[in-house]
């Protein structure tokens, strides 16, 4: 996306500039699972907001590149557009005030009449990318392993990142001495002023290559799809964001790549729910076994396992199955399973189970149903 067609990040999560990381965290989540494509299969417009989202998380969730967004807006975090941040090769202005710059340093600590600029041919790092990965509840207990595809910016095997045909080299630019800027001074009622831009000749890259590499037209980086293996550490929960070190893009100047950021989504499961390494499910009861007692095969993501539930249970009671929950990150124990039950109300019963049950009810009356005795005996007075 062109940078001038770019919303503003902060807008893009829904939040006020200057937003606190807690709040920008929130709602990238929140927006992120909105937009998922995996929940919106074939919407290429959520698809684009899932990218847009991505793209701005990565920056203001990055202290260095949120507080140079917040000062510069998009200048400061993509090269591209305008000035940058790494250097400003897009164009400057010094002030050289003479005498009265010593008086401005011994101030401020300088920063008065010749800042220094980066220089164009140093090795630079290499951007981040993100991308998204879904599996299923049990994947993300016992951990598993996955394939994504990513498109990314690598170093060009034909010329090794230099951007000149085999057998030749880029001359240092005669016109800025490889700087990458030309400098022009100006007599002003202050004192001398120094505008800085752009090399004419070298575009700001400080060196001209005369034979461009035919793979990568003297870019020295060429865009490929990759498919790389995953693994995914067991008790990773939705949400959270795997990182690998060196498999984003490639830095420019043999600088070192970038990271690989995948947030996990988890799809929801059909009977657990999950609170931090604990599992929860409800599980239905008759009126029998909850009366006399009952050996319960209750599900757990090891398989069934069997469970006394005593006499007398009362609907709303919770189990706990030790050691039945997901396994903490990094092989740190395991939780435990909550299983609460409720009595199912037998329907559609016949006329002699009816009447069955009504004898049973007579024979009870209210000695047996102590809770419901003692609520609304509340209410007689």
């Amino acid at each position: 996306m062109a940078a001038e067609n770019k919303r503003d990040y902060y807008e893009v999560l829904g939040l006020q500039k200057g937003a606190a990381e807690e709040e920008i965290k929130k709602a990238y989540k929140k927006l992120a699972r909105k937009y998922h494509p995996d929940l919106n299969p074939g919407d290429k417009s959520a698809e684009e907001k899932f990218k847009e989202l991505g793209e701005a998380y990565e920056v203001l969730s990055d202290p260095e590149k949120k507080a140079r967004y917040d000062q510069f807006g998009f200048a400061g975090v993509d090269p591209s557009y305008g000035a940058g941040a790494g250097g400003g090769y897009g164009g400057g202005m010094d002030f050289d005030f003479g005498d009265l710059g010593d008086l401005f340093g011994s101030f401020f600590g300088g920063g008065f009449g010749g800042s220094r600029r980066a220089d164009p041919n140093a090795p630079t790092r290499g951007e981040s990318l993100r991308t998204s990965v879904t599996i299923d509840f049990e994947e993300a207990c016992f951990g598993c392993e996955k394939e994504v595809i990513i498109e990314r910016v690598e170093q060009c095997g034909e010329c090794r990142g230099s951007g000149c045909e085999k057998g030749t080299t880029a001359e240092v630019c005669p016109d800025c001495g490889g700087r990458g800027v030309v400098q022009r001074r100006q007599q002003t009622p202050l004192g001398f002023m120094s505008t800085q831009s752009a090399c004419p000749r070298c575009g700001g890259r400080g060196r001209i290559i005369h034979k461009p590499c035919k793979v990568c037209g003297g870019r020295g980086l060429v865009r490929r799809r990759k498919t790389l293996k995953v693994s995914i550490p067991a008790g990773i929960d939705n949400g959270q964001t795997i990182s690998l070190r060196g498999q984003g893009n490639a830095g420019r100047n043999n600088g070192p790549a970038g990271d690989l950021l995948i947030v996990v989504a988890v799809r929801p499961h059909e009977v657990f729910r999950r609170e931090g390494t604990s599992i929860l499910c409800e599980a239905p009861i008759t009126f029998a076994q909850a009366t006399l007692g009952a050996e319960l095969e209750i599900p757990t993501i090891d398989g069934k396992v069997k469970y006394s539930i005593p006499e007398g249970t009362q609907s709303g009671t919770t189990f706990r199955l030790k050691g039945k929950g997901v396994p903490g990150m990094g092989g740190r124990g395991r939780g435990d399973q909550y299983v609460t039950v409720y009595i199912e109300t037998p329907r559609n019963l016949t006329k002699e189970q009816k009447a069955a049950l009504k004898t049973f009810s007579e024979l009870l009356g209210e000695k047996n149903y102590e809770e419901n005795k003692s609520f609304f005996g509340k209410f007689k007075k």
